[in-house]
């Protein structure tokens, strides 16, 4: 929890780092990444992330880990590219997907087009109809294999419609990229020092297309900096010089509301009882991948949470697995006072038990 700032948040002014410490934000649900840095940074605007994005481009929205949708600093894009490198999923090394991508590449190099003006320039590019609706396939899977590729990130949409571009087009500045197996190291450290301590299925899933046996690769390829100890009946890694550390922690007294696709529930482990109980597992980890808003009481799953906007109010429903302590209780009324703050709009609470 202090890896992820959920102790203790940090001012405004350091919510890159943030951002580039827990491995980037999910960005499926845009305003569950925005909520994603506000339960971490004190004081952060509404429009920070917006900001981030579009005007200062401090950070860039591309597909990224397990092909979903995120936001990586964009200083640090050449080391995620990489990394993305040793993807092999979404047709990554297929044929087609090789003139796919230098098609789009080079339709997209200094313009900023819709998947539609994309599509088109695909066809005339390939002479394919059927590569060209790969690109107009709503999902988005053919392009995501161009994207772990740096060849295509996120533009700011036009009347509603979204846009395309390359990272060397819209970027400040081109970032290099490092070898990949230095890459791949180094991800594979900054997931160990936010979500450890792991097993090496944790990290495959997080990762993505990656079982355990590669992702077991990838612990033991930080030689001496990681160490697998034993946890209960499980065997788990973590930064070698964080078992001090661990060693001696307590329990931090908080009280906490993360949103959907929150990255500290992406990566938390789903099989340990230690972060939800296995009986409401399920109110958390829900089908076709959705996750939860969360109630995170001293560091556990306590239960979940909605909130919705009306009128001039934000509405917020607090639904607690087991009834809370006093303190607890106050905790979470003072982080939907904070919700609404944000928001700019009176708060309707409601907690049960």
């Amino acid at each position: 929890m202090e890896r992820h700032h959920l102790v203790d948040r940090v001012p405004a002014a350091e919510s890159l780092r943030v951002v580039a410490e827990i491995c980037g934000l999910h960005a499926q649900v845009m305003s569950s990444a925005e909520l994603s840095l506000w339960a971490r940074v004190e004081g952060l605007e509404r429009d920070a992330v917006q900001e981030a994005l579009w005007t200062s481009r401090t950070l860039v929205k591309l597909w990224a880990m397990r092909g979903t949708l995120h936001l990586l600093p964009s200083a640090e894009l050449g080391t995620w590219l990489s990394a993305f490198g040793a993807y092999t999923h979404y047709g990554n090394r297929s044929p087609e997907m090789d003139v796919l991508a230098d098609a789009v590449g080079r339709a997209l190099e200094g313009r900023l087009l819709t998947r539609a003006e994309l599509a088109v320039e695909v066809e005339t590019r390939t002479g394919s109809e059927l590569l060209a609706e790969w690109v107009r396939e709503s999902w988005g899977t053919s392009l995501k294999a161009i994207s772990f590729r740096g060849l295509l990130c996120f533009a700011p949409s036009e009347n509603g419609r979204v846009r395309f571009t390359t990272p060397s087009t819209w970027l400040p500045e081109t970032t290099e990229r490092p070898a990949s197996t230095e890459a791949l190291r180094e991800v594979t450290k900054r997931f160990l020092a936010a979500y450890g301590p792991v097993t090496a299925a944790h990290l495959g899933l997080w990762w993505g297309g990656t079982g355990p046996t590669r992702a077991r690769r990838m612990l033991e390829a930080l030689d001496g900096e990681a160490v697998e100890v034993g946890l209960g009946d499980e065997s788990v890694w973590l930064l070698a010089d964080d078992v001090a550390r661990l060693e001696s922690a307590s329990t931090p007294r908080s009280a906490r509301l993360l949103p959907a696709f929150d990255p500290w529930v992406v990566g938390a482990s789903r099989t340990g009882a230690a972060v939800v109980d296995p009986a409401h597992r399920e109110r958390v980890y829900r089908p076709q991948g959705w996750m939860s808003p969360v109630i995170l009481v001293d560091g556990r799953i306590g239960g979940v949470w909605r909130h919705s906007l009306k009128a001039r109010r934000v509405v917020v429903e607090l639904a607690p697995f087991a009834a809370l302590p006093a303190w607890a209780r106050k905790g979470l009324e003072e982080e939907a006072e904070r919700l609404a703050g944000f928001f700019e709009r009176e708060l309707v609470l409601s907690l049960g038990r």
